[in-house]
């Protein structure tokens, strides 16, 4: 668990990168447009390309760090052991979730590249975008499914155990 925890990071910091350069390049943009009345062909489609992978990106480091969205209303008076159960039955569909994006998102990349897709401007060929989503969509169903199996803060060297917070 714990080198799926380092691949998380560096799928985050990856996906922080490509943040910042669709950050610097839309700025690009958006002065030369109003400065010098030029603008970069198809920022538009970089940043629609760029901001789904960097999603896919963070997807690992979200789920190992428990950073997803739990709604807890109706299970907040179960006991701990129960609310441990359901906390990595949770972590299983998500693996499930995640094995069945990464499933779907390789073989759309296939017709992607058998059909020589491209964005309409730049011609960038669109297959290299589901192909940089697919590790981190696998990364996170292993993540999941090793939450559901050792627990939900295996690994994670960051985790406070809640056991030291009450001594």
């Amino acid at each position: 668990m714990k080198t799926f925890h380092t691949l998380a990071k560096l799928f985050a910091i990856l996906a922080g990168l490509l943040m910042t350069f669709i950050t610097l390049m839309t700025c690009w943009s958006v002065i030369g447009r109003n400065l010098f009345d030029t603008s970069l062909i198809g920022d538009f489609e970089l940043t629609g390309l760029a901001t789904g992978a960097a999603i896919a990106l963070f997807m690992p480091y979200c789920q190992a760090k428990r950073g997803n969205i739990i709604v807890d209303f109706f299970t907040s008076k179960v006991s701990e052991k129960n609310q441990a159960g359901l906390d990595r039955f949770g972590a299983l569909l998500l693996a499930l979730l995640f094995a069945l994006l990464a499933w779907r998102t390789t073989l759309g990349g296939l017709n992607s590249f058998n059909t020589q897709s491209e964005s309409q401007i730049l011609g960038f060929p669109v297959w290299t975008v589901y192909a940089s989503m697919v590790p981190p969509f696998v990364l996170t169903a292993l993540i999941g499914l090793g939450q559901m199996i050792f627990g939900l803060d295996a690994g994670d060297t960051d985790a406070v155990d809640v056991g030291e917070m009450h001594s």
